[in-house]
């Protein structure tokens, strides 16, 4: 088993160093990550300058690029024969319902299976990173299981861990995305000049959904597994649309 591991919160991350280890536990890693925090980034690439990767360890490389610059990187020209898996992580931080959208992690996952390779992200719902740690067997159980699973070549799984001890997990469900709104997120200042300027960031998160959702396992102390693809499309409505009689 070849085995991929990235995040966005970069190679120093905690959540990248319980990725890289459990993983170490099935097969064999390369880890490719970028040299600093990347979270929001989602699925952008870096066009106007070059991208010059750095092993800092055998088969660790750091990327001063985004998440997906390092899936790309990696595939492309770093890790020699392609991967069985990508699994991208362990998030500081959940990436539930329209975070998926912004999401790095997320967008290292989709670049895997957008270039062929089954992915995997995984968050971690919550502010305490000393309870990741508690993780270490349940995340290898875990990972086990899906590394052995029928994936579909067009799904990626998005894994959020509740926020609480790794021995207190209820479960696992099987889940839709929420959906929650950023309350407070923009906020006004002024630079040392008087000059105005914005902050995005920080604020309050209201979530919704129910049991199925992502957030409703979470919060009800359960992993949640949300499959994910790449195809936008809303079919439901394509002949909705097409009965508008549209002309050029």
């Amino acid at each position: 088993m070849r085995i991929l591991c990235t995040n966005d919160d970069g190679l120093r991350a905690q959540g990248l160093a319980l990725n890289a280890d459990v993983c170490a536990s099935l097969g064999d890693v390369a880890v490719v990550a970028p040299e600093r925090e990347q979270s929001a980034t989602s699925h952008s690439l870096t066009l106007f300058k070059p991208i010059r990767p750095v092993e800092r360890a055998p088969r660790r490389w750091e990327v001063d690029g985004t998440p997906t610059d390092c899936v790309l990187v990696a595939l492309g020209a770093l890790v020699g024969e392609v991967p069985d898996f990508v699994v991208s992580g362990v998030n500081h931080g959940p990436n539930m319902g329209e975070d998926v959208l912004y999401s790095g992690t997320v967008a290292a996952a989709m670049e895997a299976l957008s270039l062929g390779v089954r992915s995997i992200a995984i968050s971690f719902a919550g502010r305490d990173l000393d309870l990741l740690p508690t993780y270490r067997q349940p995340l290898e159980r875990l990972l086990r299981q899906l590394f052995a699973a029928p994936i579909p070549k067009d799904t990626l799984l998005n894994v959020n861990l509740p926020p609480i001890p790794g021995d207190s997990v209820k479960g696992i469900r099987v889940t839709t995305l929420g959906s929650r709104v950023y309350v407070g997120s923009l906020r006004k200042m002024q630079d040392p000049w008087g000059r105005e300027m914005f902050w995005i960031g920080g604020g309050e998160i209201n979530w919704s959904g129910g049991e199925e959702s992502d957030f409703g396992a979470i919060d009800a102390g359960f992993i949640s597994i949300t499959p994910l693809h790449l195809d936008l499309t809303s079919y439901q409505q394509i002949e909705a649309v097409r009965g508008w009689h549209l002309e050029p």
